[in-house]
């Protein structure tokens, strides 16, 4: 099931709107006949008091109509026709409209259902909505991902909530189903992040997507554990990222070196100065050393392997190449189309 954000509404707020327009409705029409008061008649044929125009309203927008008093003259009966009947299908429409507001909702949802699917192309699937997938989807957002082009798979209908309310496009299942991962139109998608709470799923859902999409669709899978990884790779992750090891390294560095973990925090913490960012290399730095770049290159990705510029073959740059850098992350960030960064 596709889950769309929604714009949360009170429903408090929605029942005294109704109960305010049905209340300014009534005492307006009980003005209006108060007004004419002399062209209505009741049982008694006396005139009408305040209360009995009161009455009159009520009866009359409920559509109840015991006829006890009627109008006679012919003002009071054009009155009728031209602003009391349109008012009790006004009052009938604000009476029901908590079935017609759902009813429209279904059709909204729908609609917005309908162009999401023609629109969804060139996204990423997050799969997964824990710890780890939250922050994939806040790093992409970081660096200018729209997060209309983020969709979340998870089988926790808590977690979908969750979600929706962040304003991402959830759908409730599980991602080693295969029907799942169609609805999530994996094979339109740029990337596949999975991210689940056991490292066997996540070895299953890496299968899953392999067979679906032939591997032409990049898939980056978390593990737990470290001795997980190689089949997670043979499964057909292009990329695999293990947990507890970066956290023991780091666990590691705070201790033998504090210093080290301040700017490993900085280059990954969005907004403090520092962020790892990644672009194609421009024709005019082709031939030239990656140290006399402008910015502060540390490595270059070649044919989607990356090498440390200590090494020969990384001397100069060359067409194609990738370069890792390190930016101000405090500066306006480059256009989406000429850099992609990763913090």
């Amino acid at each position: 099931m596709i889950h769309m954000p929604v714009p949360v509404r009170s429903p408090l707020r929605g029942i005294s709107t109704r109960l305010v327009a049905a209340i300014i409705l009534v005492v307006g029409i009980v003005g209006v006949v108060y007004l004419d008061r002399d062209g209505y008649r009741d049982v008694n044929e006396d005139g009408l008091t305040l209360l009995d125009c009161f009455y009159y309203a009520v009866v009359s927008l409920s559509t109840t109509g015991y006829g006890d008093i009627t109008p006679v003259s012919e003002s009071a009966r054009l009155i009728n026709v031209v602003v009391i009947t349109p008012a009790r299908v006004l009052f009938l429409i604000i009476l029901v409209g908590t079935t017609l507001e759902v009813l429209t909702e279904q059709y909204r949802t729908n609609a917005r259902l309908t162009r999401w699917r023609k629109l969804l192309k060139d996204h990423v699937i997050v799969c997964g909505y824990g710890t780890k997938g939250r922050g994939a989807v806040a790093a992409l957002r970081e660096n200018g991902f729209d997060g209309k082009r983020i969709v979340v798979v998870e089988s926790n209908r808590a977690t979908v909530r969750q979600a929706t309310g962040d304003g991402l496009v959830a759908i409730e299942g599980s991602a080693t189903h295969s029907s799942v991962l169609a609805d999530a139109h994996i094979k339109d998608a740029r990337a596949v992040i999975i991210a689940t709470d056991t490292d066997e799923a996540n070895v299953l859902v890496t299968l899953t997507a392999r067979q679906m999409t032939a591997g032409k669709v990049r898939i980056i899978a978390a593990a737990r554990e470290a001795e997980n990884a190689p089949l997670l790779k043979q499964s057909g992750a292009h990329q695999v990222i293990v947990s507890s090891a970066t956290a023991g390294r780091l666990l590691g560095l705070s201790t033998s070196a504090p210093p080290l973990i301040d700017v490993v925090e900085d280059l990954l913490t969005p907004g403090h100065g520092m962020a790892l960012a990644l672009r194609s290399a421009d024709r005019a730095e082709v031939g030239k050393s990656p140290r006399k770049v402008s910015e502060l290159v540390i490595a270059l990705v070649r044919r989607g392997r990356v090498c440390s510029l200590a090494s020969p073959e990384c001397a100069t740059i060359e067409t194609g190449d990738l370069l890792v850098y390190i930016r101000d992350d405090t500066a306006a960030p480059a256009e989406p189309t000429l850099t992609r960064d990763s913090s």
